[in-house]
């Protein structure tokens, strides 16, 4: 099994450089920024699947089932709003200012500080949700494979993080476009197959298969307790708005957007990519339900387990070899998935928002080196996220990845918003980076004492909505005192 796992892992891993060796023939800076606006939307489309669920739904989507029943679909509900929002409002934006990093907006409205506060959050909150991406495919890797080998799990980041970086290095966005698509395409195989070789074993229709969920009270949907976490409402709102922020806001996944040769093939991309995720996320959730009835049937003790590990411990000890290659190719796909458009993203975002690359020099060659360094420095910062962050994992890491990106990205859903819905001048300059350190710190406060503060209220995942109205009134107050002076 273990002989099959590396194989397998090592055979995907050459695959990528196959597409990368591929697509940056004849790469220019144009062809990492922005794939020379070449991209065709329904590649983009596609490919943005694999890159939006990653490992954490892949396997925290359906381990989590045995925590908190069916109720992500409300969620899945707030994530379609969300992205008509983005169809709509944001990509019209973006394509009238013809903008490479999305948080050039930003600097037409409140000029460089706005932009390097907006970016800089950027910076910090894609390096966070995707290294907890990509680590919990490294965290599954080490617990099968690597550990009972001695390698110790920096050394499997090193090789999982250096694959990346070489890969992207040339070709960047054009490279990630295509290498997003043959991940989604592994991906949604694994998700198939697995379902398809449960099903087979527990011999039960789907109405049999429900009944037993509803039997074992596993098929919650909407819970009407408005102070309870799991509130449908909460779930609602919290996913419109992540959506808005973690999507529409975030320049790793607007970038392959704005690839896309025109406004109508960048608007076609993100209702197609819509309607497939719904149909995706309601399959890892009808998984999550599946796992459970198989460890039923079985006899499989799940109480000893964090949910994470309930996945991969029934597919590669429990279901056979057949399960045990989808999983591993579909796991694998989905760490990759997660970390090649994020260092893309984040060296674009540094190079056109920090440094103002076009600015600094008039040489291709002198940019091209400098594009080259960052995506270096960017791969030791994702790296060493990971490293940090693999002492600290008790939870399922689906909710903790939405829970720090209501504190990350609320300030920049709050910067954008302020920007786009009202024309007032921020000139007191200090007033964004403060105010986009002191809310979260605030917001934390806030939710850690709830209970005793709102009459039992517990915060969920509209914490990101907090964070991002609470910024909006601090930038409100400071232009209230500059009409003062």
């Amino acid at each position: 099994m273990k002989s099959l796992i590396l194989s397998l892992f090592l055979l995907y891993t050459a695959l990528l450089f196959i597409v990368s060796w591929l697509t940056s023939k004849k790469a220019n800076n144009d062809t990492y920024f922005i794939g020379n606006r070449k991209s065709p939307w329904f590649v983009v489309a596609y490919g943005m699947i694999g890159a939006t669920l990653s490992g954490i739904t892949f396997m925290s989507v359906p381990g989590d089932v045995v925590n908190t029943q069916f109720t992500y679909f409300g969620l899945v509900i707030g994530y379609v709003l969300g992205y008509l929002v983005i169809s709509f409002l944001l990509l019209p934006l973006y394509y009238k200012l013809n903008v490479t990093s999305v948080y050039q907006f930003l600097e037409t409205r409140f000029g460089k500080t706005g932009q390097k506060t907006g970016s800089l959050l950027f910076i910090v909150s894609r390096l966070t949700v995707s290294a907890l991406k990509m680590y919990l495919t490294i965290f599954v890797l080490q617990i099968f494979l690597f550990d009972s080998w001695g390698i110790p799990i920096w050394v499997t980041s090193i090789f999982m993080v250096l694959t990346v970086f070489l890969y992207t290095f040339k070709g960047g966005v054009k490279t990630v476009v295509w290498t997003d698509l043959l991940q989604t395409t592994f991906f949604l195989v694994a998700l198939g197959a697995t379902i398809f070789i449960i099903f087979k074993d527990i011999n039960l229709s789907f109405s049999e298969l429900f009944s037993s969920l509803q039997t074992s009270g596993h098929t919650k949907m909407f819970v009407s307790d408005w102070k309870h976490r799991d509130y449908f409402l909460k779930h609602i709102l919290g996913g419109m708005f992540i959506t808005i922020a973690m999507t529409g806001l975030d320049q790793d996944m607007m970038q392959k957007n704005l690839s896309c040769k025109t406004l109508k093939d960048a608007q076609r991309n993100m209702m197609s990519f819509t309607g497939i995720l719904v149909v995706v996320k309601a399959l890892f959730l009808l998984l999550g339900g599946l796992l459970l009835i198989y460890a039923q049937q079985k006899g499989i003790d799940l109480s000893g387990m964090n949910s994470d590990q309930i996945y991969p411990t029934i597919a590669l000890d429990y279901l056979g070899i057949t399960a045990a290659a989808f999983f591993v190719i579909g796991l694998v796909a989905s760490g990759y998935s997660s970390a090649d458009g994020t260092l893309t993203a984040l060296t674009t975002t540094f190079c056109f928002d920090i440094i103002n690359l076009n600015k600094c020099t008039k040489s291709e060659k002198k940019r091209t080196f400098i594009r080259r360094m960052v995506h270096i420095l960017m791969s030791l910062l994702f790296l060493s996220v990971i490293i940090v962050f693999s002492n600290y994992h008790d939870d399922a890491l689906i909710r903790m990845l939405l829970r720090v990106a209501g504190y990350t990205y609320g300030p920049i859903l709050g910067l954008f918003a302020f920007g786009m819905f009202t024309k007032r001048e921020i000139k007191t300059g200090w007033a964004m980076p403060i105010l986009a350190v002191l809310v979260p710190v605030a917001v934390f406060f806030l939710s850690k004492y709830s209970v005793e503060l709102f009459w039992g209220y517990k915060f969920g995942f509209e914490l990101l909505i907090v964070n991002g109205g609470l910024v909006f009134a601090g930038l409100w107050i400071v232009v209230m005192l500059q009409g003062k002076k």
